[in-house]
């Protein structure tokens, strides 16, 4: 029994074993390394690393370390690769592997456990940038992944109706360009008028150029909302978003007349007398018209000046105006003339401002 004693003494080894760093004390009645680990359940793969190796023979007082491969999955600004590390944090892991990550900024803290199920993670190293807001560029340097990231970097708070190129979403490239514009909308309420329509009637009682308001139109009223779009503080563009009528328009009605006066003998130069017509130099009374009145012989602004002549009712009345009308507006264009041609014997072409367009 002594001898036998002796002999399990002689092959009972105690070595130190480490398994990513933790330390244990273990008996081995193995010759090999793998005997060692077998006896401790410890299986390995391809990525693991085991010193010495695992056909290595071992001594009583050896040391055994292993250290388990981890699969690490980087995506470096876009570009994604597979690396195995036996390191057990991300910090140690990105230096095994030699990615600089330098003012980088990444999805997992460096300090994190790497354990054995490994980990995926992305880097987004500095970028030089340029931001232009409201108009305004600036240069930045950035780590920030995403395009929303450099805006939050920038403190630019953002609403859902900015407009942002290229979108949030999308990954920051050395030199991009990043335009933000800040859009706003108002709304506004305005009063507005309502044109009146006219309505002609033929009236074969009037003359033909003579006309007369029967019913005066009336403007109506509407109210119309409107949206304002502003970007970067400039107005941009409007819309209507409601109209309501207030009141509706008061159609004017004007008699027309269709009456064709008698033809009169051709009057001479100097007949200025009585109800005759004296329609000489039409052609010239037309242009000052169309200067004084754009040619409305039936105008009526209430300024004291009336029809296409704009005489005032002084001057109508002085030069037998009453023989047609007691109105200048309501006599015909040829009752018109007839009075000017009168007019113009006695003192030329002074009393009309437009005398030039004759």
């Amino acid at each position: 029994m002594a001898v036998g004693s002796v002999g399990v003494a002689h092959f009972d080894k105690a070595v130190a074993l480490s398994v990513d760093g933790t330390a244990s004390s273990v008996h081995v009645l193995g010759s090999t390394v793998r005997d060692a680990l077998d006896k401790q359940g410890i299986s390995v793969g391809e990525h693991d690393v085991v010193v010495p190796g695992l056909d290595s023979p071992i001594s009583d007082g050896d040391r055994i370390s292993v250290r388990y491969g981890r699969k690490l999955v980087v995506t470096v600004d876009g570009v994604t690769r597979e690396y195995w590390t036996t390191a057990t944090t991300v910090d140690a892991a990105l230096k095994d592997i030699g990615v600089r990550a330098d003012g980088a900024v990444l999805t997992a803290s460096r300090s994190l456990p790497l354990g054995r199920a490994g980990l995926s993670m992305s880097v987004s190293t500095p970028k030089d940038v340029t931001v232009a807001i409201g108009g305004k560029r600036r240069a930045v340097s950035t780590a920030a992944p995403k395009v929303s990231g450099v805006l939050g970097e920038l403190n630019v708070s953002r609403n859902a109706t900015d407009v942002v190129a290229p979108g949030l979403d999308t990954p920051v490239t050395d030199g991009m360009t990043i335009v933000f514009k800040r859009v706003t909308t108002k709304r506004v309420t305005t009063t507005e008028a309502i044109a009146f329509p006219v309505v002609k009637q033929q009236d074969a009682s009037l003359a033909v150029g003579r006309s007369t308001i029967v019913t005066p139109g009336r403007q109506g009223r509407r109210e119309v909302v409107r949206s304002q779009r502003f970007v970067d503080g400039r107005l941009a563009g409007t819309s209507v978003l409601s109209q309501k009528v207030l009141t509706r328009p008061v159609s004017q009605v004007v008699k027309v007349g269709t009456k064709v006066a008698a033809a009169a003998p051709a009057p001479s130069a100097g007949n200025t007398s009585g109800a005759g017509l004296n329609l000489a130099n039409e052609a010239m009374w037309d242009r000052i018209a169309q200067c004084e009145s754009s040619g409305n012989w039936s105008i009526n602004t209430g300024n004291g000046y009336y029809g296409g002549l704009q005489f005032n009712i002084p001057s109508w009345l002085a030069n037998g105006g009453d023989d047609f009308a007691s109105r200048p507006d309501l006599a015909s264009r040829a009752e018109q003339i007839t009075v000017a041609n009168r007019y113009y014997a006695k003192a030329g072409l002074s009393p009309w401002g437009c005398a030039s367009a004759a």
